[in-house]
């Protein structure tokens, strides 16, 4: 009878949403890595032109935190889903950023059928809700640090307490919303705490485009080894905003979810943005069967 109830109290304080697919052994998701990076570049799909990386989302995670402490310049991953390559097209800057990123991934459903659409390998789906959970375990594991960008004020600070119930050994060097206008004297107060603080990773979220260009015009002017663009996702981890039930997410409808959540932030993005992508894509592939690609 105890034993039985100390599984159920297992079960209960697992992180939400932890899938397993962020759960490959550190060894075995070395082995892997050590084929992808000494034997051969990361392998890549071309979407909209934007190389997205396809590893799965345990090798991703394992070669984010390998760069720590190697010595090279900060890194820079980021993501791509339907909105962001929709405004890559309209922002020449953000399309410059994706293209000179360290890594680029796939964070929603769209670009996934975009590749099956376009006829190139398709990525995996690594969302900042699931992965959140394992990159904590792995860094309060490996003693490295991290450090929450973004968000309205008080945000990113709960975002990192509700970790802390979780991981209450992860290192968590420092928080900082992100309402602060880029390049402005609050800008640099930003950036000296950062170098203050020195954490191995930054997540910044301010949403696009403005987190990767703060990312493409700072990275040299930061003291930590990577830098990743997050989006929203100070504010699902802080249960600011709810996620969306397992079914919808996981069968690509999880925008139908956020746009009833959100209706006057998310109906430009969704029901404006998403038959544009979608009228692009077509539009690309029939390009590339016109052409013979």
């Amino acid at each position: 009878m105890g034993s039985r109830a100390a599984r159920i109290r297992a079960r209960a304080d697992r992180p939400p949403h932890a899938g397993a697919a962020m759960q490959m052994p550190r060894r075995e998701a070395g082995r892997h890595l050590h084929v992808i990076g000494e034997r051969h570049a990361p392998a890549q799909s071309r979407i909209f032109d934007i190389p997205v990386d396809l590893a799965q989302p345990a090798e991703l995670l394992e070669r984010i935190t390998g760069w720590v402490g190697d010595g090279a310049p900060a890194r820079r991953v980021m993501y791509v889903n339907a909105h962001v390559l929709n405004r890559s097209l309209a922002v020449p800057a953000l399309r410059g950023a994706l293209a000179q990123a360290d890594l680029v991934y796939c964070d929603g459903y769209g670009v996934r059928l975009a590749a099956k659409a376009l006829d190139v390998e398709i990525p995996h789906r690594m969302t900042g809700a699931d992965w959140v959970w394992g990159l904590a375990a792995m860094c309060e594991a490996s003693a490295q640090s991290i450090y929450l960008l973004g968000s309205e004020p008080g945000v990113a600070a709960q975002a990192a307490r509700r970790l802390h119930r979780w991981y209450p050994r992860l290192d968590i060097a420092g928080t900082h919303h992100g309402y602060f206008e880029p390049g402005s004297a609050h800008d640099d107060r930003v950036i000296e705490d950062i170098n203050q603080r020195r954490p191995d990773i930054v997540l910044v979220g301010m949403g696009t485009p403005k987190q990767e260009l703060w990312v493409q015009h700072n990275a040299h002017r930061l003291d930590s080894g990577v830098l990743w663009t997050v989006g929203a996702l100070f504010d699902v981890v802080s249960g600011r905003v709810p996620r969306a039930p397992s079914w919808l997410a996981d069968n690509g409808l999880e925008w139908i979810f956020r746009l009833a959540i959100e209706p006057q932030r998310m109906w430009r993005r969704y029901l404006l943005g998403n038959p544009v992508f979608v009228s692009r894509v077509m539009a690309q592939a029939r390009d590339r069967h016109a052409t013979g690609a």
